[in-house]
């Protein structure tokens, strides 16, 4: 007989009263009368009228960037009114251009585009109710998180259903190498000296900007001026309360599916504003994003093996269409609980520092607020991470990618025995506080065969087992080498990563003490926090621990594996159940490929002849390490070919001071201290106590 639901377990999300399908309304009406309706939302009350024009005059009036344009000329020995027009064409570039004729354009194409992508899009009506009221009351940034292009398209359609302010939005840019020369070369030729479009996707763009996008070069290095010009237009919009303000904390979208660090340089512009006291508070609105299946699953992987993404053309978009044609299930948007910066930073930060010189002079941050601004900057992160909502398929793939890939590719996965885990699964998932989509008047084998049909681009079941799907071979003049069968598999492992990534949240705490306790062999609570805070440290760059909270990591992990019965707590001891084995198997096999993969940059790091190495090399020569360690059988995991990966071992090192950028080289060149990574690598296997790498996160804010 097979298992249901019992009434202490949740019921399905999407019956819950706080959550509404937002396209169950536009299927039985027209998409033009629905974009052509009233829109009335209420503004931030202390708002006074200003357009996109007005926003832009007062930047460029302002007593900040008169200073910073003096400054500039008088070092660079350039006219002040030079370097006003080289900020005034770096503003034209970046700034939105927001019109209610455009937001209506987009609602009536994106209805038609939604239902089409998407079953479901289910919202949470508490979380937008308290968003109306708190966008009356204070200036608003929309912190979501980010995992499809679709994030911020359905945000500001979801905002324009329920009668919301539509926000403006930083989006990311490439053409980011431009001299002042070039960008003055602009405005004086008529003619365009370089085939791409001013954003690369010329129509697209400049719809985006007149819905409210406004644009910010990728990479801004050492731009005094544009870094100038970006905070007093963020800056001035929190200040005038010109719209909510909404940008990815994260910074990029994430390949992985998985929380990126945060990046905290517009962090730091959004809420200066309330540091120097020039608004009263800054509501603060962390957003989670959830998608059964994302529209770029295979894309994401490719770039994470090295194969760069298309190039961003309207022309590209229009070939796209057949996405469509594809079954992207549900996508389940959560809007938090909005918080006020002045409660949450009470009593963490002295802001009298701003009084003592003027507000429009540049000022460097404290210490006490970088490290402000970094732990909320997690916070928000975290919030993301407790709103969103696990798949089925998150559950399953984390199973499946515990399977050997050999028996993946071969025999193949027992059925039966990948539901009996997964049914297992999810009542730990429930038991660990997840938040689960799981169908309460489904049959559960009806619930994962509509999830592994779903995603059969990965999966293929038949006969009673599960395979593992490799894409076609593409036509080439010569046989495919070893290296290529690699890649192949790579790519179908890291889209099942992806997924599983989605609910790694969850269980990140409990498998990192799960490893403490297999790896150092210890019961005693003070080893075991120990090697936790060890672990936690190391992958401070790969999961979300928020800044001084590590005892806190650690007592969370301990209850939530004694809740589950994996183990018995003293206060001087941690002991595994002897049914605790099943569940420290689980979460020791969720954070082995993370602790392979790490090993691996280590030993690459160790065994290379020179103590210096280039960045440019780096990628290739981990991946070539790796690639040869899978062909010869030493190896299993494949995810340490994700470039994301490598790329977080080695900002983590960089971050701990054993590996140090060095100084005066044309191209990035790092130091490695090799005796500090055997430690670690020695530590991680469990052949020495752990010892303390950097600063305590205790130590931090």
């Amino acid at each position: 007989m097979e298992d249901t639901s019992s009434h202490s377990e949740r019921a399905e999300l999407e019956e819950e009263p706080e959550f509404v399908d937002i396209l169950e309304e536009r299927r039985s009406s027209t998409d033009l009368g629905f974009a052509l309706r009233t829109f009335s939302p209420q503004p931030y009350r202390e708002a006074s009228p200003c357009s996109s024009s007005d926003l832009s005059r007062a930047v460029m009036e302002s007593q900040f960037l008169r200073y910073v344009v003096k400054e500039i000329a008088t070092e660079t020995g350039v006219t002040v009114k030079e370097v006003r027009e080289d900020a005034r064409i770096i503003l034209e570039e970046m700034s939105q251009n927001l019109q209610l004729g455009f937001i209506r354009l987009m609602a009536y194409t994106l209805s038609k585009v939604f239902k089409r992508l998407f079953s479901n899009i289910f919202v949470n009506i508490e979380g937008l109710n308290m968003l109306q009221q708190a966008v009356q009351e204070n200036p608003v940034i929309l912190m979501p998180n980010h995992r499809s292009y679709m994030d911020f398209l359905a945000i500001s359609y979801i905002l324009f259903s329920y009668d919301i302010p539509v926000p403006v939005i930083a989006a990311g840019i490439r053409k980011c190498c431009w001299s002042k020369s070039f960008l003055r070369s602009l405005s004086t030729t008529s003619v365009d000296p370089h085939p791409a479009a001013l954003l690369g996707m010329k129509i697209v763009g400049e719809i985006l900007r007149r819905s409210g996008a406004f644009f910010i070069r990728r990479s801004i290095g050492s731009d005094k001026l544009y870094w100038a010009v970006l905070s007093e237009y963020i800056k001035t919009i929190v200040r005038k309360g010109f719209a909510p303000v909404e940008f990815y904390v994260e910074g990029l979208r994430s390949r992985t599916l998985k929380s990126l660090v945060p990046r905290l340089g517009m962090m730091h512009m959004v809420l200066e504003p309330f540091f120097k006291g020039e608004v009263f508070d800054i509501t603060l609105v962390p957003i989670s994003i959830s998608y059964d299946r994302v529209l770029e699953e295979s894309l994401l992987a490719h770039e994470l093996l090295g194969i760069p993404k298309p190039k961003e053309s309207t022309t590209g978009l229009l070939k796209a269409s057949k996405v469509l044609q594809e079954d992207y299930g549900s996508m389940h948007v959560t809007f938090g609980r909005p918080l006020s910066v002045r409660r949450l930073c009470h009593n963490k930060i002295n802001r009298c520092q701003y009084n003592l010189i003027p507000r429009d002079l540049p000022q460097k941050p404290s210490a006490d607020i970088q490290a402000c601004v970094s732990w909320l900057a997690h916070l928000m992160v975290r919030f993301q991470e407790g709103g969103s909502v696990i798949s089925p398929w998150s559950l399953m793939a984390s199973l499946l990618l515990q399977t050997p890939v050999t028996v993946l590719l071969g025999e193949g996965l027992l059925w039966h025995r990948l539901t009996e885990k997964t049914l297992w699964l999810r009542k730990l998932a429930l038991e660990f506080g997840g938040r689960l989509k799981w169908p309460a008047r489904a049959r559960h084998s009806d619930v994962m065969s509509s999830a592994a049909e779903r995603h059969r681009s990965v999966v293929r079941c038949q006969a009673g087992r599960v395979h593992l799907v490799q894409e076609d071979e593409p036509a080439r003049k010569h046989a495919a080498s070893r290296e290529d069968g690699v890649s192949r598999t790579a790519a179908a492992v890291l889209m099942l990563a992806s997924y599983r990534n989605q609910c790694v949240h969850v269980f990140v705490r409990p498998a990192i003490l799960a490893a403490a306790i297999r790896t150092s062999r210890a019961t005693r609570r003070e080893e075991l926090f120990n090697y936790f805070f060890f672990l936690q440290d190391v992958f401070s760059n790969e999961f979300i621990f928020v800044p001084g909270k590590s005892s806190q990591d650690f007592n969370e992990a301990c209850y939530l594996l004694k809740k589950c019965g994996a183990v018995h707590i003293t206060q001087q001891e941690v002991n595994v159940s002897d049914r605790g084995q099943e569940v420290l198997d689980f979460l020791q096999a969720l954070l082995q490929p993370f602790i392979n993969s790490y090993q691996v940059v280590f030993r690459y790091l160790c065994e290379d002849d020179h103590q210096v190495f280039s960045e440019r090399q780096f990628l290739p020569s981990v991946r070539k390490l790796a690639t040869k360690l899978i062909l010869s059988g030493e190896l299993d995991t494949f995810e340490t070919l994700s470039s994301d990966m490598q790329k977080n071992v080695l900002s983590a090192l960089r971050r701990l001071e054993i590996v140090r950028k060095t100084m005066g080289s044309e191209q990035s060149e790092y130091r490695v201290n090799k005796g500090a990574v055997r430690r670690i690598q020695d530590t991680l296997s469990g052949k020495i106590p752990p010892r303390k790498l950097q600063t305590p996160p205790d130590a931090k804010l």
